[in-house]
């Protein structure tokens, strides 16, 4: 029984172990299948995006603004606190309160870092796993870290005297630098704002040199020599202790020894000889950076100024009567700020950024011509890239009247005067928005006016035109066909429209254009022409030799003897006589169409000779 027994408790147990093993199996079976599919949901899901912040947006820049202002209290508060006892004792509560509202803007920082995108093949990162890790792994959070150390626990060793202890606070300056290298990029008013950052890092300077000045006359003594701050404790000199006091002077000092001015007591001891050397080095490198800048800057402000003034200096070496006027006009350019190229300006830009800004500013204008206003959008694009700014004085002419036609103009700003030949009478006045010569580029077939201008055109005041020329808008339409034929179609109904079309065929004389074309066209098929039929005769020779080859092998097979180089020689003469005749032919064909393309050009030229005189007696 006992052996029975043991055996079914042995069995029982193997059977536990066995279930057991079993559901350790089934448990770890499970997690592994879990933990599967959690890999197959995170690769199809793809990286976890979170609130990324662009760093080139407006948000990142207002932050850089606000945690600038903890910086610089930093930077100009500690050391003033440490320096001068009377300034960190009597406000210790509002000290407490700036420190520790400074920190928590670090410690903001430093989670609105985590949440800085970067670019990364021209994309925006917004995975939260590699934001953070590229963070961790840079430089800027070693320095944010000890930024943060607490090292505020000293207060509790040292006492609350010793602000100094906050000097770690100073690394978050790369901040600081960042926000000024933004603003610059930023403002229009770039000098200016250089000249200002430099004037405050010079003070900056002049400040720290102050308090250090008043610290290193404390641990000398007060008094003790001319050189040293005054005692504050001299009851002849009351105004010595008084913190106001005490900072002016110090600062004073500075100023004088940083400009290298001078003018103050020299120094007795060792220590004030080093302290005051090192001053005077700070001073040299400080003024010799202050005038640099300043002169860099200064040069840079004034150089669009002196190329343009260049510009002038050169027409003034030409002998021309209206030098005066042209003088007036560039000064016109330069007061008005129209002296700067456009582009000039924007043929560093990309392509389509170039577009796009050219559309801002001209498209509308461009869309108040006629002929222009349903074309589709790509040809507008072509055509505001090529609109050229225009500026002209009071009393020039556009145009006059029988001008060739190379050119349209839209009148930006200004007023300019339709006239009579006398140049006094105004038969009207175009203003803002209008536009003419629109007609005359498109070299309409059938115009009664030709290409040829049809009235005088003068401005009465300054006049900004922008100017389309004829060779850009054919350029612009050789992509865009249909749009060609669409302006034709236009031009077409406003000349019907002002009885300036000629509609009979037998009227409309060809262009010489024309003429060259269709010969050169005529020339071309007459080459092809000649081509095949030089491959039929060649055929046809070999052909015929191959058959003479054989009749002359026959020959030989029945006994009769045949001379083949007699054959051949008669079979060439024959060939060249051919030719020689083609070529004739060919030349007498060429003079006789030279000489029709001539004529024709000259009845053409005879007949606008005609419509002109008949448009001047109108």
């Amino acid at each position: 029984r006992k052996k029975k027994e043991k055996k079914e408790q042995k069995e029982q147990d193997e059977k536990l172990q066995k279930d057991k093993e079993e559901k350790e199996k089934e448990e770890k079976e499970k997690k592994e299948k879990e933990e599967k599919e959690k890999k197959e949901k995170d690769l199809n899901e793809g990286p976890k995006e979170v609130f990324v912040i662009n760093p080139a947006g407006s948000l990142y820049y207002n932050w850089l603004l606000i945690i600038t202002i903890p910086v610089m209290y930093n930077w100009t508060m500690i050391i003033s606190r440490a320096c001068f006892e009377d300034l960190q004792d009597n406000h210790l509560v509002a000290w407490f309160i700036l420190d520790y509202t400074s920190d928590i803007l670090y410690l903001a920082d430093m989670a609105f870092r985590t949440r800085t995108g970067f670019l990364e093949q021209g994309l925006l990162v917004k995975d939260e796993k590699l934001l953070k890790e590229r963070y961790f792994s840079s430089l800027h959070f070693k320095l944010d870290v000890i930024s943060m150390l607490p090292t505020d626990v000293l207060y509790f060793f040292l006492g609350l005297s010793y602000p100094e202890i906050r000097l770690n606070k100073l690394l978050r300056i790369t901040r600081m630098m960042e926000f000024f290298v933004r603003t610059e990029t930023k403002t229009n008013y770039t000098n200016l704002f250089r000249i200002s950052n430099l004037v405050m890092y010079i003070v900056i300077i002049i400040h720290w040199n102050a308090c250090l000045y008043y610290s290193f006359s404390k641990s000398i003594g007060f008094g003790s020599d001319p050189w040293v701050y005054p005692d504050p404790n001299d009851p002849d000199d009351p105004e010595f202790g008084e913190l106001g006091r005490k900072y002016a002077f110090s600062l004073y000092w500075s100023t004088l020894t940083l400009t290298t001015i001078g003018e103050m007591p020299s120094p007795e001891l060792d220590s004030e000889f080093f302290f005051h050397v090192l001053d005077f080095l700070v001073g040299v490198l400080i003024f010799a950076t202050l005038v640099g800048n300043i002169s860099s800057m200064i040069s840079n402000i004034s150089a669009a100024q002196v190329e343009f003034q260049a510009r002038i200096d050169n027409i003034k070496h030409i002998e021309y009567t209206g030098e005066l006027r042209v003088v007036t006009w560039f000064d016109y350019l330069w007061t008005n700020g129209k002296a700067q190229d456009e582009r000039e300006t924007l043929r560093y830009l990309p392509d389509k950024l170039r577009a796009e800004i050219a559309i801002n500013v001209h498209l509308d204008t461009l869309k108040k011509v006629r002929i222009f206003a349903d074309c589709e959008a790509g040809l507008l694009i072509e055509l505001v890239l090529k609109l050229r700014p225009q500026v002209f004085s009071p009393g020039d002419y556009i145009c006059k009247k029988g001008d060739i036609g190379r050119e349209m103009y839209i009148v930006k700003e200004g007023k300019l005067a339709v006239v009579a030949d006398d140049g006094i009478t105004q038969f009207c006045v175009l203003g803002d928005g209008s536009y003419f010569g629109e007609i005359s580029i498109l070299a309409i077939k059938g115009s009664k006016a030709g290409n040829r201008r049809t009235a005088n055109i003068r401005s009465i005041g300054y006049s900004d035109l922008f100017c389309l020329s004829k060779d850009d808008l054919m350029e612009s339409l050789t992509e865009y066909p249909e749009a060609k034929s669409l302006l034709e179609e236009k031009g077409r109904q406003i000349l019907l429209k002002d009885g300036l079309l000629e509609l009979d065929p037998s009227k409309i004389i060809p262009e010489t254009t024309e003429i060259e074309e269709k010969v050169n066209r005529m020339y071309s098929h007459l080459e092809l022409m000649q081509t095949k039929l030089k491959k039929l005769l060649g055929n046809y020779d070999a052909t015929q030799r191959a058959t003479r080859e054989r009749i002359a092998g026959m020959e030989r097979l029945t006994g009769q003897e045949v001379s083949g180089e007699d054959l051949f020689e008669d079979e060439k003469e024959a060939w060249e006589k051919t030719q020689k005749e083609g070529e004739v032919e060919q030349e007498t064909e060429k003079e006789e169409a030279q000489e029709k393309a001539q004529k024709e050009g000259e009845v053409e030229q005879e007949k606008k000779e005609r419509g002109e005189e008949s448009e001047v007696g109108k």
